[in-house]
């Protein structure tokens, strides 16, 4: 996935092992960037790639970007390792503002869970509508299920949905495969085990090895997929660049913002929906 050929990205994509170090010069003395740790959804999408170009451009500070799991991505703000966090975990969100390591939490916008499974569908499922009888079918059929296993947000809503199925996946035998990966992977696993698997609706569009798995279960209330944007409180971590990840947020949030977010597409279709309040 490419950016527009007007619009040459300046940013920089940091590996997990490199955002300590990057993250160590982010201090008031280097406002020419920031970090953001932001979930795997949103990089392995291309919605950066998409969108920060026109930032840049206009504000002159570059974006770089730790592409993580939703757990690991506030982590790295508890830490200190980032100036922003965007993320999709709502209840672990408000838990980070709670203990003081977040300022507030913007609606940034939404898409969707689905859930994807083999064309053969040996659970059953493609009818079913209501996901957590899916999720149930699943585990009595005792079908493949590959799990991120990442406390990303993505299995934080996959173990709601276990839980609301009355499933206890810690017990779960062969049949449950936790990968500790990102979306992209986990799905390339599902593809090679021909499995069922949890995902955002973003990442499902762009992922480009579909062969036999379709979209089985979507549509049910459970499966909403909000995404918010925090700055990492400066009163905790001295190191944040106020001005520059202030700047950011308000342009995420602004009318330009939310245009380039909502002008996203892919094959088509439009991967997320603007939703700033």
């Amino acid at each position: 996935m490419q950016a527009s050929n007007t619009h040459k990205p300046t940013l920089r994509w940091v590996s997990a092992a490199l955002a300590l170090a990057v993250s160590a010069g982010a201090g008031a003395e280097q406002a020419d960037y920031i970090t953001v740790a932001s979930t795997t959804s949103t990089e392995a999408s291309g919605l950066f790639e998409a969108i920060l170009p026109e930032f840049e451009a206009e504000h002159g500070i570059e974006v770089r970007v730790v592409a993580v799991g939703t757990g690991a991505a506030l982590k790295y703000g508890q830490r200190c390792d980032a100036d922003v966090v965007m993320v999709h975990a709502p209840a672990a969100e408000k838990a980070f503002i709670e203990a003081g390591y977040g300022v507030e939490r913007h609606h940034l916008m939404y898409n969707d869970f689905v859930l994807i499974g083999p064309a053969a569908d040996p659970a059953g499922i493609g009818d079913e509508a209501d996901v957590a009888a899916a999720f149930a079918a699943i585990a009595e059929a005792e079908s493949p299920f590959v799990s991120r296993g990442d406390d990303s947000g993505t299995h934080k809503k996959e173990l709601t949905l276990w839980e609301a199925a009355g499933v206890d996946v810690a017990a779960a035998g062969a049949w449950y495969r936790e990968t500790g990966s990102g979306m992209g992977e986990a799905l390339n696993t599902a593809r090679g085990m021909e499995a069922y698997i949890l995902a955002d609706r973003g990442t499902w569009i762009s992922f480009g090895n579909r062969a036999g798995l379709e979209v089985l279960v979507e549509g049910d209330e459970r499966l909403f997929n909000p995404y918010g944007v925090i700055m990492v409180d400066p009163e905790h971590c001295a190191s944040v660049t106020k001005a520059a990840a202030q700047t950011f947020i308000d342009w995420l949030l602004s009318e330009d913002g939310q245009a380039a977010i909502g002008a996203y597409r892919l094959q088509g279709q439009q991967l997320f929906t603007p939703d700033a309040r």
